[in-house]
């Protein structure tokens, strides 16, 4: 569908891509991934036709279209909702009218906003009717940067779904790896000014190119040592006339050595973060807590403790009042009736992408990281900037400069420069790239304080979580575990839920099913019991050499070896009596 072949393209004095080839076909699932400012976004820019390459080609298909999100900023128009869905269409029939329903739905538009004009709503739905468009629209190729960004947990759940049925090719930048897990079948990793594909999971991706990285180290540590073995050889018979011809044969072959040049590590800085003061065993409670917005209420006697380490991720449906709790936890905004109970020694730090006021204008971004109350010093506190991407001078941008995205990632460095021993933090990888994530990720695990997270990166809340909180119609509900857990216990729930009566067709499918199941079993038990006998020969083969050695009367003048033979008799008797027991099971 796209061919791209010896792709140049240089800003200045630095060159993003440098020899690029790429084939992307339909169907095809890509990820692609590279550290801040290796040009993710360029790359998207020249396959739209919004920068031209300095050199190569790229062709498209005939009749092949490009679907684009942004990460930020989605047209808005004077259209409601629907018509963005249907901008693509000037005169929709039912069919298609109802698929674009059934997208807004999906990605949690309510039927009351579907007559909404866009102007009337925030820059994150916005941003959600423009991506509905684009599922509606179906063009070949979907160019997503960022795509989750302004989802909540649910939609993300539901947009991951959909895109695995996506007819169309999708290459997508993304900082959530669950998401790229889910939906891509291949990783496109900038490396060294080019592309190279990973046919593998994320996972996958970080191991090949890490074995890659050290076989790159061993060759080149080894060319090294031939390198540094001929200069030797030089300089020690240079001077020689019985060597002279060796040497100059030595000094041709060491010019003609191609040396390996290693690349900069990719690899993300490990950072130890300081450690708040220690707390009580209860930080936090809310008793018999209230709280409604006018009319509406959100919550109503609600309980809820929070104890020292505890590791929380608040889930549930948008509008189910996860952004509520954690505010009110803060003491953001004031319950109507009920307690919040501070515990010993207790400091509450929050975090919200939207917050605004918490930063000097005139200040620069390093001068802002450094006025927190603990002195981490310049070199720590620009190693910190650094992972959360204010690499170099940028750390010297006055902070009323710097864009909505930075304020939110300097606002979520300084906290962690000076960390209470409370952390809020709702959505804190919005704006961070997938080493600042694992940055991140290390550091709260290491946090010794308790922590209460809104996120939409499964990964991030199955990383970070020890406990869910499930928030739904204004109660809460604990479940000891992280996010993977908490999806199992809640198919289970919903299967028990489900009816038990079944049509003589799924009854004779099930029997059948239990059929194959119970031959399978046979066949699993009698592989197991084959595996065990063959063990326990070994054994028995293992028991009777210890014993012929003992048998032996030179032994006896070395007692500790006697003793050690004795010992290992012991283990091996232990161990043939366990799969003597495994055996006998095993055979009825």
């Amino acid at each position: 569908m796209i061919s791209i072949r010896g792709l140049h393209k240089s800003f200045g004095d630095q060159t993003l891509y440098d020899g690029v080839d790429l084939q992307i076909n339909a169907g095809d699932r890509y990820a692609l991934v590279g550290p801040n400012g290796a040009g993710k976004s360029t790359f998207f820019k020249m396959l739209l036709g919004e920068e031209e390459p300095d050199a190569g080609s790229i062709e498209w298909k005939r009749g092949a279209k490009a679907g684009y999100l942004p990460q930020e900023n989605a047209p808005i128009g004077l259209d409601t909702v629907l018509e963005t869905a249907l901008a693509h269409r000037t005169d929709p029939d039912g069919r298609e009218t109802a698929k674009a329903k059934k997208i807004l739905m999906g990605l949690g538009f309510k039927v009351r906003d579907f007559d909404r004009h866009l102007s009337e709503l925030s820059g994150g739905w916005a941003m959600r009717a423009a991506l509905a468009r684009l599922l509606v629209e179906e063009p070949e190729l979907l160019l997503l940067d960022e795509p989750t960004n302004h989802l909540d947990l649910e939609t993300l759940l539901w947009f991951q779904e959909y895109l695995k049925s996506y007819p169309g090719a999708i290459l997508m930048i993304s900082h959530d790896r669950s998401f790229i897990d889910e939906v891509c079948s291949a990783v496109v990793a900038v490396e060294e000014r080019r592309l190279k594909i990973y046919r593998t999971n994320y996972d996958g991706f970080l191991a090949e190119r890490e074995a890659a990285r050290e076989r790159l180290l061993s060759a080149h540590k080894q060319q090294q040592d031939e390198i540094d073995a001929m200069k030797e050889f030089i300089m020690r018979n240079r001077a020689r006339v019985s060597t002279a011809s060796r040497v100059q044969s030595v000094m041709k072959k060491l010019e003609k050595i191609k040396v390996i040049e290693l690349p900069p590590s990719l690899k993300a800085v490990k950072i130890s973060f300081p450690q708040p003061s220690r707390t009580g065993t209860t930080v936090l409670k809310l008793k018999n807590a209230s709280k409604a917005y006018g009319p509406t209420k959100v919550y109503e006697g609600l309980d809820f403790e929070l104890e020292r380490g505890w590791k929380m991720a608040f889930v549930g449906p948008n509008g189910a009042g996860k952004s509520t709790l954690l505010k009110v936890l803060g003491d953001i905004i004031p319950i109507d009736s009920g307690e919040r109970v501070l515990g010993h020694n207790v400091k509450v730090g929050y975090f919200s992408q939207h917050r605004e006021g918490q930063l000097t204008p005139e200040r620069t971004v390093l001068q802002e990281a450094m006025s927190v109350g603990r002195s981490n010093g310049d070199l720590f506190t620009r190693t910190v900037l650094g992972t959360f991407l204010f690499p170099g001078d940028t750390v010297h941008k006055k902070v009323k400069v710097i864009s909505g995205g930075e304020k939110s990632r300097l606002q979520l460095a300084k906290l962690l420069l000076d960390p209470p021993n409370v952390l809020l933090l709702d959505e804190p990888t919005t704006h961070l790239d997938l080493i600042s994530v694992e940055a991140l990720v290390e550091a709260l695990k290491e946090f010794e304080g308790a922590i209460c997270t809104i996120s939409h990166d499964v990964y991030f809340l199955n990383a970070i979580a020890d406990h869910v909180v499930h928030v739904l119609n204004g109660k809460v509900t604990v479940y000891p575990g992280n996010f993977e857990y908490f999806q199992r216990r809640q198919a289970q729930l919903e299967a028990e839920k489900a009816p038990v009566e079944e049509t003589a067709e799924q009854k004779a499918a099930a029997a059948q099913a239990n059929l194959y199941e119970a031959g399978k079993e046979v066949r699993r038990r009698a592989k197991t019991l084959e595996k065990a006998k063959a063990e326990l020969d070994r054994l028995h083969v293992e028991l009777e050499t210890l014993a012929h050695q003992l048998s032996d009367p030179d032994i006896y003048a070395d007692y500790l070896r006697v003793q050690k033979i004795g010992e290992e008799m012991e283990r091996v008797q232990f161990a043939v009596q366990s799969k003597e027991e495994e055996v006998s099971r095993l055979s009825f």
